[in-house]
């Protein structure tokens, strides 16, 4: 089984900073594609970053300038560097990462969550 931790999130300012961390354990191979995902109160999961495995980037049109992605692949840690924080980014913050494992026999790529950390920006 593989897991993901996440940490970082709190209530902040608006217009300041927080940096959310998600560490991966477990039955890992590799780790591709990781990446972050927010729910609002009231809406669905939308995507914040993802990051390849060879440092790639993709970000949400909001979070550009903004947000910075990065990973570690020696620790299976991605992070999150998140500046200029405004209301709208109140959200439960999801870490995800596309798992290469080993099992029976075969290897295979499985999308593992995080259980989510709660940002609050007050204005």
């Amino acid at each position: 089984q593989v897991q993901l931790v996440e940490s970082g999130g709190g209530l902040v300012q608006a217009g300041g900073s927080l940096k959310l961390s998600c560490a991966a354990s477990g039955s890992i191979v590799s780790i591709n594609t990781m990446g972050w995902y927010r729910r609002a109160p009231g809406k669905q999961r939308d995507l914040v970053a993802a990051i390849t495995r060879f440092g790639s980037t993709n970000y949400a049109d909001s979070m550009k300038g903004r947000f910075t992605i990065s990973r570690d692949n020696a620790k299976n840690t991605v992070y999150l560097q998140m500046n200029s924080l405004n209301a709208e980014d109140t959200a439960v913050y999801y870490c995800t990462a596309a798992v290469q494992v080993y099992s029976g026999g075969a290897y295979y790529t499985k999308d593992y969550w995080g259980q989510g950390t709660q940002v609050i920006v007050s204005s």
